[in-house]
C-alpha cells in the first residue's frame, strides 16, 4: 500500500515512516519544511532519501502540492499542523489558515478529485479536552471544569473548581466522552480538524480514525523550537547549566507518551475495520512537572536551577492524562514505554545533537507583549 502522511518530515511522522517501510508500505511525504521547526530542511531532506521516501515540498493549503502528493496514496495520516499552544492564542488567523484551512483543502480534493484513498488518520490531541475530566468533591461526580481565567491565575490560583456547586474539584484520567473544552486556538483548530474529518469521512465513505495524542516526546523531536516540547525546552537549557522556569506551582501534571509507542498504534490503525473511530493515545500517568524537570536534570548531569516561579501561560491547563480504556480494548495487551526508559533514550539521543540558543525567553516575552 501506498500511504501520504501529511508534516511527513516531523518528529511522529519519523518514526512513522521507519515503522511503515520495515513492514513494506510505499511512503510519500508532503512537507513545507517549516524553518521553526526544521531549520534549513537539509537533515529532513537528507531523512527521506535515506528512507526511500518521496517528499514532496510543499504546504498542506497548496492545491497543487496535495494533488501531487495525493497520487496513487491508498491512505493518509493528515500531521501536517502548527503546534506551538501559547504562539497560537497571538497567531490566530496562522494557525486557523494552516490547521482548520488546511485540513478542509484536503478533504475539498477528496471530494471533488478521483482518488484511491480507502482510510484517513488524524493526529487529533489531548488539548481539546482543556482541563480535562474532574470529579466533584461535594455531590456533582464527573464534570468538566470551564478553563481557568487569566484573574484567577493572576492571584496565582490554580484549583479548578465544579462549575455547578462551587466546590473543589479532583482531576481523574480523562475518557474519549469527555466534553471538549480548549482551552488555546491551537486546541479549537485541533478539535475542528478532528470534527470536519469524522463528518467528511463519514459522507464520503472513507474510514477515519482520530487519535487524540498527549504530550509525545522522544529522539528526533526538534530541539530549537522554542514554542513547543516542554523537554525539548528543559534539556537544551540543561545542557546549558541555564535556569528552569518551572510555571505555577510545577505541581500541574502532564501524560508523557513515547513516540515509538505512537508510531506502533498508529501502523496498527491501518488494518482496523471501522467506519470511524476517536480514540486516546498516551501513557495513561500523570506526571507532575516538576518530578519531570528532576529527572532531566539527573540524567543530564546538569548544574541547572530549578526555580518554581509562579510564571503562567494563558490557555495552558492544569492537570491532563488519558483514560485508556477504549485503546487497551482496541489493541489488547498494548502497553506503553515507561517515562522513565523514554526520556534515557531522549537525552541519549540528545547528547549526540547540536546545542542551541535557548529562545525560550523570546517566545515568553512575546506573549507578555500581548497581555498572554
Amino acid at each position: 500500500m501506498k500511504v501520504l502522511i501529511t508534516g511527513g518530515a516531523g518528529f511522529i511522522s519519523r518514526h512513522l515512516t521507519s515503522l511503515l517501510c520495515t513492514q513494506g508500505y510505499e511512503v510519500v511525504w508532503l512537507d513545507n519544511l517549516d524553518p521553526q521547526v526544521h531549520g534549513t530542511g537539509d537533515a529532513a531532506k537528507a531523512i527521506a532519501t535515506g528512507k526511500g521516501v518521496k517528499l514532496v515540498i510543499g504546504d498542506i493549503r497548496n492545491r497543487q502540492a496535495c494533488l501531487s502528493a495525493l497520487e496513487g496514496a491508498e491512505a493518509i495520516f493528515h500531521f501536517a499542523a502548527l503546534t506551538g499552544t501559547g504562539q497560537s492564542m497571538y497567531k490566530v488567523f496562522h494557525y486557523t489558515d494552516v490547521n482548520v484551512g488546511g485540513t478542509g483543502l484536503l478533504w475539498d480534493i477528496l471530494a471533488n478529485e478521483p482518488h484511491q484513498v480507502k482510510k484517513i488518520l488524524i493526529a487529533s490531541s489531548r488539548s481539546i479536552y482543556g482541563e480535562g475530566a474532574y470529579k466533584c468533591i461535594s455531590k456533582c461526580g464527573q464534570i468538566v471544569p470551564y478553563p481557568r481565567s487569566k484573574a484567577q491565575l493572576t492571584h496565582h490560583d490554580w484549583s479548578l473548581n465544579c462549575p455547578h456547586c462551587g466546590a473543589i474539584a479532583e482531576a481523574i484520567s480523562t475518557p474519549e466522552d469527555s466534553y471538549p473544552q480548549p482551552a488555546s486556538l491551537y486546541a479549537c483548530s485541533k478539535l475542528a480538524q478532528e470534527q470536519m474529518s469524522l463528518t467528511m469521512g463519514k459522507a464520503l465513505g472513507i474510514p477515519t480514525v482520530a487519535l487524540r495524542f498527549q504530550n509525545v516526546f522522544g529522539p528526533e523531536q526538534s530541539l530549537s523550537n522554542p514554542y513547543t516540547g516542554i523537554i525539548s525546552i528543559f534539556s537544551n537549557q540543561m545542557r546549558q547549566n541555564l535556569p528552569i522556569n518551572i510555571y505555577e506551582d510545577g505541581e500541574e501534571t502532564r501524560d508523557f507518551v513515547y513516540v515509538g509507542d505512537v508510531a506502533e498504534i498508529c501502523s496498527r490503525s491501518l488494518a482496523l475495520d471501522c467506519d470511524a473511530l476517536v480514540a486516546n493515545v498516551g501513557s495513561g500517568i500523570a506526571t507532575r512537572v516538576i518530578d519531570l524537570a528532576y529527572q532531566l536534570k539527573s540524567l543530564w548531569n546538569s548544574s541547572s536551577s530549578i526555580e518554581v516561579t509562579g510564571d503562567f501561560r494563558v490557555g495552558d491547563i492544569r492537570h491532563n492524562w488519558a483514560d485508556l480504556t477504549k485503546l487497551n480494548q482496541i489493541f489488547p495487551g498494548w502497553q506503553p514505554t515507561p517515562i522513565s526508559s523514554g526520556l534515557e533514550k531522549f537525552v541519549a539521543w540528545a547528547k549526540t545533537q547540536a546545542i542551541y540558543e535557548d529562545r525560550s525567553k523570546t517566545a515568553v516575552q512575546e506573549l507578555k507583549q500581548r497581555n498572554l
